[in-house]
């Protein structure tokens, strides 16, 4: 069946960085959009980042711009999340999902403090 398995969160101090992993199977990965999302204690889940499904085309939220980097490898059918200079208003559960379908990985929670 189709599955999405997140990794890589965690605690790390405001400015330093993590990666995010999401390892796909069950459907032909490099055919479909990826996106990751985000959603923090009382907020509504958010678009940080989608990639197309040769890696040629990549959207970012505003708020990460300059400091996210959305990537795939579509030979190990996985995407991954580069989180650079992380702020307090980052930290949240992050998942990630097909583009265009409703299938959800887990999430996995990042913790920036100090």
């Amino acid at each position: 069946q189709v599955q999405l398995v997140e990794s890589g969160g965690g605690l790390v101090q405001p400015g330093g960085a993590l990666r995010l992993s999401c390892a796909a199977s069950g459907f032909i990965f490099r055919l479909y959009s990826m996106s990751w999302y985000r959603q923090a204690p009382g907020k509504e889940r958010e678009l940080v980042a989608a990639i197309s499904g040769a890696g040629s085309t990549l959207n970012y939220a505003d708020s990460v711009k300059g400091r996210f980097t959305i990537s795939r490898d579509n030979a190990k059918s996985t995407m991954y999340l580069q989180m650079n200079s992380l702020k307090s208003e980052d930290a949240a559960v992050y998942y990630c999902k097909i583009t265009t379908l409703s299938v959800w990985g887990q999430g996995t929670q990042v913790s920036v403090s100090s």
